[in-house]
């Protein structure tokens, strides 16, 4: 990828004085990335192996009026187990097996609750406090993004 400065820095400031929170540019094999949290805006250039899905930015009003909703149900359902990743959320260790948890069962810090499939690799999700499973967000089979709500712990 041969991407000037001065692009790069265009690009940064572009993200820093909108709405958009995540750009991503792909060329070939290669891609860069350019995110915004909490005011701060972050450049990385991602490995060939990480790509990254297309990101649409909403209406600022809706982006707004979205995120206080979100807040609100994040409060009245519990802690959110969050997505540490992009991939496929399964609820079980194998087709046909238990689930790890059920809506209404006890979980303990530290417990596995899911697994997330990310390029072959299968990855234990534990959570991360104590408390009965409110709700199951998503369902098993399903493709999550990073930082998606996967299921709210009471």
């Amino acid at each position: 990828m041969n991407f000037d400065l001065e692009y790069i820095e265009k690009l940064v400031k572009m993200v820093s004085d909108s709405e958009l929170t995540e750009l991503t540019l792909e060329e070939k094999e290669s891609a860069i990335v350019i995110r915004k949290e909490k005011e701060l805006v972050q450049a990385q250039t991602i490995v060939p192996q990480a790509i990254a899905a297309p990101v649409a930015a909403p209406a600022a009003s809706t982006a707004a009026a979205s995120s206080s909703e979100e807040k609100k149900e994040e409060v009245s359902k519990g802690t959110p187990i969050t997505s540490p990743m992009v991939g496929t959320f399964y609820t079980a260790s194998s087709p046909g097996a238990k689930p790890f948890v059920e809506v209404g069962q006890s979980v303990s810090a530290g417990q596995v609750v899911c697994i997330i499939e990310a390029m072959k690799l299968m990855n234990e999700i534990e959570s991360e406090v104590s408390g009965k499973i409110k709700e199951i967000c998503v369902k098993d089979g399903e493709a999550v993004e990073y930082g998606q709500v996967l299921m709210y712990v009471e």
